[in-house]
């Protein structure tokens, strides 16, 4: 069993800019390729970065590459979202979630991850 827990979410102005951390917990020794997604009221689940269980490999979803960074830090087993030049259309529940079991070519596909977490708002207002 795997535990994800995301915070950092929060209400800000367009163009600000907020990081998203997700800690993992449950499974000593595990190291799991894992990624974001995010929910909007209304519209379905979408893909938004996924992290290689090295680091090594990064994917975006195209609305926020160039804005988005993912990264992982495995001491603390942590996954991280830096979310720059945030949009009003970035508005959304935030999820994390891991590949435990599995495997996933780019990450982008939301039945490819095993654990998921409870999320976090992000607002950005206009």
């Amino acid at each position: 069993q795997v535990q994800l827990v995301e915070s950092g979410g929060g209400l800000v102005q367009a163009g600000d800019s907020l990081r998203l951390s997700c800690a993992a917990s449950g499974r000593p020794g595990g190291t799991y390729a894992m990624g974001w997604f995010r929910q909007a009221p209304g519209k379905e689940r979408e893909f938004v970065s996924h992290i290689s269980w090295n680091g090594a490999t990064t994917y975006y979803g195209d609305s926020v590459r160039g804005r988005f960074t993912i990264s992982r830090e495995h001491l603390k087993n942590t996954v991280y979202l830096q979310m720059n030049s945030l949009r009003p259309e970035d508005t959304a529940v935030y999820y994390c979630a891991a590949i435990v079991w599995g495997h996933s070519n780019n990450g982008a596909r939301a039945n490819d991850y095993d654990y998921w977490g409870q999320g976090t708002q992000v607002t950005v207002h206009s």
